[in-house]
């Protein structure tokens, strides 16, 4: 499956605007990740912006989450892919992150809403109004941004990068496509 593929099955399954543009974050997360690894970045990317293909129709019942995707890629992806998609809801779909792919894209996600959220309190709720020491401070206050989860932010550290290094590279990827996600 290559990007365009992938972007029309996006379109299809997510129609809430928010969303997309979540998974368009996920997706240039993911590219600068497999740049900064030398892993495949279209592989990589693939994984960022399908990663949520099934959330509104499993956003009731989380146990789904990531299963279902799955299923609809099953044939058209790497296995790799997969798993790091079922892996990403490893709470609830019990699928265990174990390899590289696997924990850039939980730390990708997570990252992803704490740098847009970082924009969103800037007096022009612009991307580039965000600074690396922004995030970090933001980090820290846990009342901030309440619903990402920074355990999974720090699973950066298992995959070789310091938050600090992590912060910068996601931060860069996200200005990169400011115009995309309207920030």
């Amino acid at each position: 499956m290559n990007r365009e593929e992938a972007l029309e099955l996006v379109k299809q399954n997510i129609k809430n605007q928010n969303l997309f543009k979540h998974v368009l974050a996920v997706e240039a997360i993911m590219k600068e990740l497999a740049k900064r690894f030398g892993e495949d970045e279209e592989l990589w990317g693939l994984v960022g912006l399908l990663h949520d293909l099934d959330y509104e129709k499993t956003m009731d019942e989380p146990m789904k989450h990531g299963l279902l995707t799955a299923e609809m890629l099953k044939g058209k992806v790497p296995e790799e892919v997969l798993n790091a998609i079922r892996s990403h809801n490893h709470e609830y779909t019990g699928f265990k992150p174990q390899t590289r792919m696997d924990k850039a894209l939980i730390a990708a996600d997570a990252i992803s809403g704490l740098i847009v959220a970082c924009a969103l309190v800037m007096p022009d709720k612009k991307l580039s109004s965000v600074k690396v020491k922004t995030v970090k401070k933001k980090f820290k206050q846990k009342d901030f941004a309440r619903r990402v989860n920074r355990e999974n932010i720090r699973m950066c550290e298992e995959i070789g990068l310091s938050l600090e290094e992590f912060f910068e590279l996601a931060l860069k990827a996200l200005q990169r496509i400011s115009d995309e996600l309207d920030l």
